[in-house]
């Protein structure tokens, strides 16, 4: 019987990767479509909820709004530096792998192995944030379902929020237990649910508001609140108010790290990447408009006394449209639920994306029982056993959450930090590497391509030092930014570890293509 001729030819992103040295283990199956809807859950339309009352605080409106603008701006960059890459190395180990092919051989392992550190820290963190994100919006939801502040309303203790805060991550963890596939679809509602939940919330929202405000505050306000953030100096209250934007516009290399597991994933990485961030661009921006829109008395948002125990001011904003006209809080129930699906699918994506880094790191043996980690399990071929790690960290790092109320600041500035900083590693190589040695995939900038990485590497540098700095003054040990301190340390002991152990043996990825040969 003649073989079909498409069963006969190898997919380019595997080719790809056979010669860069690895065998194909992971299930090929995912299309351009379930790709995205991976990256754009890890992006998601209402991510930065938690942070607009505090950016709003920080300097008015125009700040926030403005700044989103411009961290697109450079975001694009980042963007393009990524895809070129992705599209050269479509690997799961994804951004430490591409910095220890473009580093070289012999700074190669180093590289590999900071990124791969920051990388990790930043996405198990990352699904720490998430799961705090959820649990305040369901807390808000649960509290404006049962009567509301003002009526006697269930306003979860510390204790319940972080029992929420857990109950999240475990679900995350036992969905990403099943094939892939489970998720790609998941992931399918999940850009359904935020493409038309966002279009119905940026829309409706300023509609159902009794009164708007005018453009001019919108889009034009300036406001210092010294008294409430202790931020007097002007341009440092914009930085502060730019950090929302920070936070919402990364996520993008999710495309990166299920490159081995998708079709064709030299062109449909870089296609991935760069269309969620315009759509983010887009709705994110938008959503902010929404809310600023529809602000109905600006000081009573911040009230601890107001309807939504001043906790999350999108929820007060919310709240305020829809009682002001039909006077009963469904509508505003309806959009908390909207807003809280986002992270959901959030959190489900960033935990497959963690798992993915951890796998990768793992089978070129860099962590600790390394064996434990890489295994797949047998029918669905994920890494199960790295899903349960990233989850048992992200629980982990979530405990302060019973004594520290800056815990969601601390995970998001590790998080952001860890994040981007690991973008940086791999742009910064491809920067200073010679253009000859360079293989280019599909998708290639050319002679452009300096600059672009020039900048993107500027901008991540810059994102990553306002992270750290202090976000309340004065400073106390209730506001204290402990990222700082968080990230020193982890990142010295990982330092330590590899000068006294690991840079005598870790040498980056390792080859299995030839064990695969040796076995024909």
């Amino acid at each position: 019987m003649a073989i079909p001729r498409q069963a006969m030819e190898i997919d380019s992103g595997e080719k790809r990767l056979n010669e860069l040295g690895y065998k194909q283990e992971l299930k090929r199956e995912m299309s351009l479509f379930k790709t995205m809807a991976i990256t754009f859950s890890c992006m998601a339309v209402f991510t930065g909820t938690p942070l607009y009352g505090q950016s709003l605080l920080y300097a008015g409106p125009a700040p926030l709004l403005w700044g989103w603008v411009v961290v697109s701006f450079f975001t694009w960059f980042v963007g393009l530096a990524m895809s070129e890459i992705c599209s050269s190395f479509p690997t799961t180990g994804s951004l430490y792998f591409w910095a220890a092919h473009l580093a070289g051989p012999r700074w190669g392992p180093f590289a590999s192995w900071c990124c791969a550190w920051l990388e990790t820290i930043g996405l198990v963190s990352g699904i720490g944030a998430q799961a705090y994100s959820g649990a305040q919006a369901l807390q808000i939801i649960i509290l404006l379902s049962s009567g509301t502040n003002k009526g006697g309303g269930y306003f979860a203790p510390k204790s319940v929020f972080l029992g929420i805060y857990v109950f999240f991550i475990l679900v995350w963890a036992v969905l990403n237990s099943f094939a892939l596939k489970v998720i790609a679809y998941l992931n399918i509602i999940s850009i359904w649910w935020q493409v038309i939940g966002g279009l119905v919330v940026i829309i409706m929202l300023p509609l159902v508001a009794q009164t708007r405000q005018p453009a001019s505050y919108v889009f034009s306000h300036f406001e210092l609140s010294s008294d409430s953030t202790g931020i007097g100096s002007a341009p440092y209250a914009v930085i502060m108010a730019v950090l929302l934007s920070h936070y919402c516009l990364y996520g993008y290399d999710a495309a990166a790290h299920l490159t081995e597991e998708t079709k064709a994933a030299d062109r449909t990485g870089p296609f991935a990447i760069l269309s969620c961030i315009g759509i983010i661009t887009v709705f994110g921006w938008a959503y902010n408009v929404a809310l600023t829109f529809s602000i109905q008395d600006f000081s009573y948002l911040y009230d601890p006394n107001n309807e939504t125990a001043g906790a999350l001011v999108p929820a007060q904003i919310i709240y305020d449209a829809f009682h002001g006209r039909y006077h009963n809080v469904t509508g505003a129930i309806v959009f908390l639920w909207i807003i809280w699906g986002s992270f959901f699918f959030c959190g489900l994506s960033v935990t497959t994306s963690a798992a993915r880094v951890i796998y990768a790191l793992s089978r070129d043996e860099g962590i600790p029982f390394s064996r434990v980690w890489v295994k797949l399990h047998p029918q669905h071929k994920v890494p199960v056993n790295a899903v349960w790690l990233s989850a048992a960290i992200a629980i982990l790092l979530g405990l302060p959450i019973l004594k520290l109320n800056v815990i969601f600041s601390a995970i998001i500035s590790i998080s952001t930090v860890g994040w981007v900083g690991s973008y940086a590693v791999p742009i910064f190589a491809r920067l200073v590497m010679a253009e000859e040695k360079f293989k280019p995939g599909p998708f290639y900038m050319g002679r452009a391509g300096k600059v672009v990485y020039l900048v993107a590497f500027l901008w991540i540098c810059y994102t990553c030092s306002v992270f750290l700095l202090p976000t309340l003054y004065p400073i106390t040990w209730s506001t204290f930014n402990y990222a700082p301190v968080a990230l020193f340390v982890a990142l010295t002991l990982i330092m330590l570890w590899w000068a006294l152990d690991a840079r005598k043996w870790f040498k980056g990825p390792v080859r299995n293509i030839d064990k695969q040969n040796g076995d024909v």
